[in-house]
């Protein structure tokens, strides 16, 4: 338990020195501290949960490894006009596959049948904001990337927004501690990844760095602490509960 503790703390107090180190722009010793918390966020959830998931697992093993690509990425000789830049495309489709198994961990615990017929609506609302949201994002940055590029982050947001919208409709299904958790950190997870992509190709701003970092380490927070709960539900909403007490 000692050891537990105290990797807790450390993973606290590098968070904190992650976030200042990207808002002060230093961004290899940033990328550095990120891949150092990751390896140890990793540690302790396989050495100190008792229900351990396969398929969060692999989110953490796999985005732990796209940022130990990015950070090596730091000190590779400066790429020429036509080269390919095979660090930024190996790590973000990493992020990609990391994602996806954090989207296909809650789809496999979802009745589908259930929340197509209560929540039609909340699914084909959220599908059209998804793409609206995801075109107009990846449209901001059209001017500053190759055409391989804008492919790659229009298929990465589009990814990041999906993991939103199922963590929403997992959330309304379930109305229990673990799912509101996990929406929280998707949330974060989406405004992390918006202001980055307004940090790196928008706007130059230290600021954004603070900003974009902040929301990335409160998101693994909320992520870890929801991955040592076990679910609850499906609860009965609000709504539910007032016509059975109505009844």
């Amino acid at each position: 338990m000692l050891a537990n503790k105290i990797l807790k703390v450390l993973l606290l107090l590098l968070g904190g020195i992650f976030i200042i180190l990207q808002g002060l722009a230093y961004e290899v010793e940033g990328a550095a501290v990120s891949a150092l918390m990751l390896v140890l966020l990793t540690i302790l959830y396989c050495g100190w949960t008792a229900e351990k998931s396969r398929l969060f697992f692999w989110f953490l093993v796999i985005f732990t490894v796209g940022h130990i690509l990015s950070y090596t990425g730091w000190f590779m000789p400066l790429l020429e006009q036509d080269q390919l830049d095979i660090h930024y495309y190996g790590a973000n489709i990493l992020f990609i596959v990391a994602y996806l198994f954090l989207i296909i961990k809650v789809l496999s615990l979802i009745n589908f049948g259930k929340v197509f017929r209560e929540l039609s609506i909340p699914v084909v609302i959220l599908v059209v904001l998804d793409v609206f949201c995801v075109i107009i994002v990846t449209d901001a940055t059209e001017d500053s990337l190759s055409t391989y590029e804008y492919i790659l982050e229009f298929v990465y947001n589009g990814i990041i927004m999906t993991l939103l919208s199922i963590a929403l409709l997992d959330y309304m299904y379930r109305n229990d501690n673990k799912s509101m958790l996990f929406l929280l950190g998707s949330i974060c997870i989406v405004f992390s990844e918006i202001i980055q992509l307004a940090y790196y190709y928008i706007l130059e701003d230290k600021n954004l760095g603070f900003i974009y970092s902040f929301f990335l380490v409160v998101a693994f927070v909320f992520f870890y602490i929801q991955s040592q709960m076990s679910h609850t539900g499906p609860q009965p909403t609000y709504l539910d509960m007032d016509e059975q007490l109505d009844a």
